[in-house]
């Protein structure tokens, strides 16, 4: 399984991971394991809800549309 490293973590952080662990019974380690993948996994499913709702269009906006939607009450 890979390793990741995350240097120079606030100690205000650390603290409230260590607080948080040691509410839900378990290891500084393990909580950041589960608050990484509950993230990834509630962005992989508004993506996957997006993508769906894309899939449903009948045309695709073009980079052009978009960029005009975007210039909508810009100077």
């Amino acid at each position: 399984m890979p390793t990741i490293t995350v240097r120079n973590v606030p100690a205000r952080v650390v603290q409230s991971l260590k607080a948080l662990a040691k509410r839900h019974n378990r290891s500084m380690e393990q909580e950041v394991r589960d608050l990484l993948e509950g993230y990834v996994a509630e962005r992989r499913a508004v993506l996957d809800q997006i993508e769906a709702c894309w899939a449903k269009q009948a045309r695709r906006p073009t980079a052009a549309d978009i960029d005009s939607w975007m210039a909508v009450g810009r100077p």
